[in-house]
């Protein structure tokens, strides 16, 4: 019978049903998929945040597309409230009558900083219409400079036709009038238009300026124009004011000009030196002009040219021909410089172009982060004010810029709220470590464990500039607090450093003392550093301050002991005749080391030994001794006994036995008593071990019970008779011992030392190399099969005698024969070295061969016959190696 199936509804979820099971679902790949699909139903803002809550807490990858998925909606809640935001201000905008053209660049650049959707509505049409508006008023400032150029141009008309005829001044006056009229509809037109309260102020005042300029000249024009027209109508009516038309009309009437010509001359000279004054302005304007064009210079050339166009304008009329000519052509020079400056700034422009907008389209792994980011785009924004300098704008050109640097700015302010946000971490850090301080110093202000305090705010230091990164003004801030806590942690320990350094400058005033006295106390010096021990170690110190007083405590002290140790210098410096013949012996052993000479290094090693032994002294002695006359030598024997009889008053001894002693010395010794005969054995223990048979004597090896009466100093012999101040000869066993020479210096004893070591190595060092040598002869008297390179026996070692040499001589003599491989196994076997690997499975089997052979020689004893063996076969190179290998080590033993 099947048992039912369990109930769900006990276990499942309110919100399972929601999801579609995503609760119940028994892995985390089908809740995430049940997730996913219940997404696809676009449920509620609500719904979402139950079931993310809920889910989050079970299943964190489960929950992870609905956390997505809201962070997505924040995102879109976040941009459309910004999107509201940024459209209320561009509408504002946009309704204003006066339009700031600043303002309105300036609001897609912050749009795009704040996060807005600029490419969705209504931001996307805003910002075109913004654009369309601002394109609208830039073209209407670019047409009133337009007109502004053509008022001058005209004013530039009427001034030349006033020094024309008159009649040809009247029949060219209607087309004047005409563009005159015209330029006035255009200015109109232009006042008249929407976008004009958006121009810039200084638009509409340079447009009334040229308008009542240009009123001005022309209505002058047409006054002069219509005065001279009546006078010539009327020969009563006055003349005009302008002077070549006077001067025509007056020549018409007949009438004198000389009084007209002297008062003309008047004007004339000072029309000469204003026109010299013009030229001289130009020319020198004219010059910088064409020195910036030789020079190719970019950035000057557009003002000096600016310069010349404005003089021209000014002094059109009073400037010679040439000189206009001159200055029209670097004017066309200069507007074709103008030109490639343009096309080249433009493609410069392109240039950042392309690198801003690169910015975005590098890949994920090779995109700048902030700060590099940062960087990059002011670098790029002061190479575009650079290109702009000098030149005309390219408005186009500047909007793709704009948007791709304030699309990648986006980078840099994503890592600015990063750095601020690390910032408040670090400055809430910073204000948690000055807290703990604050509470530690409450804490230990009673405290005497100096050490443990100096570690404790040595880590507080250590986590201060470990705490992260802040601005220079938050840590201009936080940097006084820190400090003055500081101060107040260190003030118990500062003041017990000033107690310790005082009192460590009276040990240093007592060590003065006590190494300026003139019998130094060591026991006093023990103490006294032992209490610097203990001040040190109760209270530290700053390094370097504390290493300086230990040197001014060190130091009298240093000195008093080099002051001794120089005294103590002083008394042994003076080598003792012993010492100094030692330090010669071993001069010498060390310059036949140097040589290389075996024999020599012998010989002065012996010598040494002598030196050591004091031998050579008695020599030396025994030759001045042989060498001084016998008067000479029987006076030293007197002496020497005068000295000997002073010893023995100075020691003690009577008289009569000195007396005894030399009445005894004259006496020769009478022979000794002979032994008594052995008695006869009668019965012996039948005890057969050994040295229990009394016909064997017992083994000694120079125990005490070695002695007849088990005592050191040997029988009836007590421990003034061993040191030979008693009765009876002195001990045997110390006469054995090996004398010793006289006691050596430091320097003649490490003198000696290393040069015996120098000696010996050198030694081991020609017999290995004579070693070699040997093997080498060998080794080729076999390949040459000639006898006569065979070493000597005595070259070739002990272990080789004259009759062994006599039988490898045979053997090289022999014709050559096959070599066995049992030869070079038993040599190998003798001389206890490896075999090749090829031969290890035969050295084996021989090995047990032999255990088999019981009354067989061993390969030890019979090696000189194997060699022999080995000689009297052919040369083969391996085989070689291996004898030579097998005889390094049997010779050497």
């Amino acid at each position: 019978m099947n048992s039912p199936a369990p109930s769900k509804s006990a276990s499942a979820h309110p919100l399972d049903a929601l999801t579609g099971g995503a609760f119940s679902a028994p892995t985390s790949g089908e809740r995430t998929a049940r997730i996913r699909e219940w997404l696809t139903t676009s449920p509620s803002l609500e719904q979402m945040s139950d079931v993310f809550k809920e889910l989050s807490h079970r299943d964190r990858g489960a929950s992870k597309p609905l956390k997505e998925k809201l962070d997505e909606l924040k995102r879109q809640k976040s941009q459309e409230q910004i999107a509201v935001e940024w459209a209320a201000k561009a509408q504002a905008m946009l309704d204003q009558a006066r339009l700031n053209l600043a303002d309105a660049l300036a609001w897609q650049r912050d749009a795009a900083r704040a996060g807005a959707p600029l490419s969705r509505e209504p931001l996307s049409g805003l910002k075109q219409a913004l654009g369309e508006r601002v394109k609208a008023i830039e073209d209407l400032q670019h047409r009133v400079q337009v007109e502004r150029e053509a008022a001058v141009l005209i004013a530039q008309r009427i001034e030349v036709l006033s020094t024309k005829p008159w009649k040809e001044a009247q029949a060219s006056a209607p087309s004047l009038s005409a563009d005159v009229s015209h330029w006035q509809e255009q200015v109109a037109g232009l006042t008249e238009d929407p976008q004009w309260s958006s121009v810039e102020a200084k638009f509409p005042t340079m447009l009334d300026a040229s308008r009542s300029q240009l009123q001005l000249v022309w209505e002058a024009f047409a006054a002069a124009l219509d005065q001279t027209v009546a006078a010539d109508a009327d020969p009563q009516a006055p003349l005009p004011a302008v002077p070549v038309w006077a001067d025509e009309l007056r020549l018409a009437r007949g009438q004198d000009v000389s009084v007209a010509a002297e008062k003309n001359n008047q004007n004339t000279q000072a029309a000469q030196e204003k026109r010299a004054r013009a030229g001289a302005e130009i020319d020198k304007a004219l010059t910088v002009l064409e020195r910036e064009l030789a020079e190719g210079h970019g950035k000057a050339t557009p003002k000096a040219a600016a310069d010349v166009r404005g003089l021209l304008k000014t002094h059109g009329r009073l400037v010679s021909a040439e000189l206009e000519a001159r200055a029209h052509a670097a004017l066309s020079q200069a507007g074709e410089l103008e030109g490639w400056q343009r096309w080249r700034a433009d493609q410069l422009r392109e240039e950042l172009v392309a690198k801003a907008e690169g910015l975005l389209r590098a890949p994920e792994g090779q995109r700048l982060g902030g700060r590099k980011m940062q960087e990059t785009l002011r670098s790029l924004r002061e190479q575009w004010k650079t290109t702009d300098q000098g030149g005309q704008a390219n408005h186009a050109l500047w909007k793709r810029f704009d948007e791709a640097c304030t699309e990648a700015h986006k980078v840099v302010e994503t890592w600015l709220a990063q750095v601020r946000q690390q910032a408040e971490v670090h400055k809430a850090q910073r204000l948690a470590i000055i807290d703990e301080l604050k509470a530690w110093a409450e804490l230990h202000a009673a405290s005497t464990d100096w050490k443990a305090q100096v570690r404790e705010l040595h880590r507080f230091s250590e986590r201060w500039r470990e705490a992260g990164h802040l601005s220079e003004k938050a840590f201009a801030e936080l940097q006084p607090a820190w400090k003055d806590v500081m101060h107040k942690a260190h003030a118990p320990l500062e003041a017990a450093q000033a107690e310790s350094t005082a009192r460590r400058r009276a040990l240093i005033d007592e060590a003065v003392a006590l190494g300026s006295a003139p019998q130094l106390r060591i026991d006093a010096v023990k103490a006294l550093q032992q209490r610097w021990q203990a001040e040190a170690h109760a209270v530290p110190l700053e390094r370097k301050h504390e290493q300086k007083l230990w040197e001014a405590f060190r130091q009298p002290i240093d000195d008093a002991f080099a002051r001794k140790s120089s005294e103590r210098e002083k008394a042994v410096t003076a080598l003792s005749a012993h010492d100094q013949r030692v330090l010669d012996a071993s001069r010498a052993l060390e310059a036949a080391s140097a040589s290389g000479d075996a024999q020599r290094i012998r010989e002065a090693m012996q010598s040494l030994e002598l030196a050591l032994a004091g031998q050579a002294d008695a020599a030396a002695s025994k030759a001045e001794a042989v060498s001084q006359p016998p008067a000479a030598q029987a006076e030293v024997a007197t002496d020497s006994t005068t000295e000997q009889s002073a010893e023995t008053v100075a020691s003690g001894e009577p008289a009569e036995d000195m007396a005894a002693q030399d009445s005894e010395a004259d006496v020769k010794p009478a022979p000794a008593a002979p032994a008594s005969p052995p008695k006869k054995v009668v019965a012996v223990r039948g005890d057969d071990r050994p040295g229990m048979k009394k016909a064997e004597p017992a083994a000694r090896d120079g125990r005490r019970g070695d002695r007849p009466d088990g005592r050191r100093d040997g029988p009836g012999m007590g421990r003034a008779d061993a040191r030979g101040r008693g009765p009876g000869a002195s001990s045997p066993w110390r006469e054995e011992r090996e004398p010793r020479g006289p006691r050596l210096g430091d320097a003649a004893f490490r003198a000696q030392r290393q040069a015996i070591e120098a000696a010996q190595m050198s030694l081991r060092k020609l017999a290995a190399q004579a070693h070699g040598e040997v093997l080498t002869q060998l080794m080729t008297a076999w390949e040459q099969r000639d006898a006569e390179q065979l070493p000597t026996a005595q070259a070739l070692g002990p272990r080789v005698n004259a009759s062994s040499r006599n039988a490898w001589v045979s053997a090289l003599a022999k014709n050559a024969g096959p070599l066995h491989a049992e030869v070079l196994l038993r040599l190998e076997i003798a001389a206890e070295v490896p075999t090749p690997a090829e031969h290890l499975s035969e050295r084996r089997m021989l090995q047990l061969q032999l255990l088999t052979r019981k009354h067989a020689a061993a390969p030890a004893e019979t090696w000189v016959e194997d060699v022999a063996s080995v000689l009297a076969s052919r040369f083969d190179a391996a085989a070689a190696r291996r004898l030579q290998t097998v005889l390094k080590s049997l010779l050497k033993r």
